[in-house]
């Protein structure tokens, strides 16, 4: 399929109604893209120069209007980004960020879990090369694709599978990486029968204690308790436009607009703080990763580039560590979140309360 017949597929998720802020953009992607294709067909030379000329002021006003779009977007917009059918996959960024893959598969009891994907691999750049344990959900790309990994909600036997190779990994010595994109854990009766709770629970307290380097990454959606279950990191990385919360939008708004949830859901992600900005302001994220111009659906290997540099930063800092000062740390990195400072006016209010009430 060429690259024009695949914009074109893309083009049919922005007509849905769901990435209207997105729509222009896209149609001069289509066209750049048409363009390109005629280029490289054509020969004849005196049609050259001006087609040139016209791509150029084209790319011109795609970047244009990307910085102007993306620089406004709401925090329900930035869902629908994490969403993207065409924003990369764990497995897109083993493929190019990662060297070496070896895929391990099963959790010793039950099976192996389509939705977790684990394995040896490498990570390298100029001057070291590190061996790790890749841990992360995959969606998969197409339908049939999609549905055999259950669209990224893993079972219990995936998060099982991930602790397992966790284990493995802290038993050879080797950092971590965890690549969080799911909407949720698998949320069926089977799965609930096999210890869906108690599994991620068993993961979080797991990795709190793990003896080994460990750094979350989250790629896309990082919805609820799916997230959490490989989401105990040293190190909490976020993409631009990807999103970490406790509840998604539509289960927000289906429990405080009951039968309106549809026409609430903007409202629902502003309410939730579930943005890359939201949760470094609480002190929750260690860094934000900035992705290519117009998201990370629009340039797959400029964005490996900048996970893999904010990854292998970040890494090199906590490999200096002795590991018990790395799990003192990792241990007071969770405890700090959720406290929170009441306001100074509040304060003030209550000591004039206490002291008129002392002099009565």
């Amino acid at each position: 399929m060429s690259r024009k017949h695949k914009r074109a597929k893309t083009l049919q998720f922005m007509l849905d109604g769901k990435y209207e802020f997105d729509k222009p953009i896209e149609e001069l992607d289509t066209q750049i893209l048409e363009l390109e294709d005629y280029l490289l067909q054509t020969r004849l030379d005196a049609k050259i120069k001006p087609l040139r000329e016209r791509l150029e002021q084209l790319r011109s006003e795609r970047d244009r209007l990307c910085r102007e779009v993306y620089s406004k977007l709401t925090p329900w917009q930035k869902v629908l980004v994490a969403r993207h059918p065409l924003r990369p996959t764990t497995m897109d960024y083993v493929e190019t960020m990662l060297e070496d893959f070896l895929e391990l598969h099963g959790d010793k009891r039950f099976g192996d879990d389509k939705a977790m994907v684990c394995g040896f691999a490498y990570l390298s750049d100029r001057d070291t090369r590190y061996r790790i344990m890749l841990v992360g959900h995959e969606k998969g790309r197409m339908l049939t694709e999609r549905m055999e990994r259950n669209f990224g909600c893993a079972h219990p036997e995936g998060y099982r599978k991930a602790l397992d190779k966790m284990r493995l990994a802290e038993k050879f010595g080797l950092p971590i990486i965890c690549l969080i994109d799911t909407p949720g854990a698998y949320p069926g009766i089977g799965a609930e029968e096999r210890g869906q709770a108690f599994a991620i629970a068993q993961n979080i307290m797991e990795m709190a204690q793990l003896k080994t380097p460990i750094i979350a990454a989250v790629i896309g959606e990082g919805g609820s308790g799916g997230a959490l279950g490989i989401g105990v990191a040293d190190r909490i990385l976020m993409l631009q436009y990807s999103y970490y919360s406790v509840i998604s939008p539509e289960g927000c708004a289906a429990i405080l607009w009951r039968g309106e949830e549809k026409e609430h859901l903007a409202d629902a992600a502003n309410i939730l703080k579930l943005t890359a900005d939201d949760l470094y302001n609480f002190d929750i994220l260690d860094e934000i990763v900035p992705e290519p111009l117009g998201g990370a659906h629009r340039d797959h290997n400029e964005a490996a580039r900048l996970l893999k540099e904010a990854i292998i930063r970040n890494l090199k800092e906590i490999l200096k560590k002795p590991i018990d000062e790395l799990l003192d740390e990792r241990y007071k990195k969770y405890r700090r979140i959720g406290r929170f400072v009441e306001n100074r006016e509040r304060e003030v209010s209550g000591a004039r309360v206490e002291r008129s009430g002392g002099d009565s």
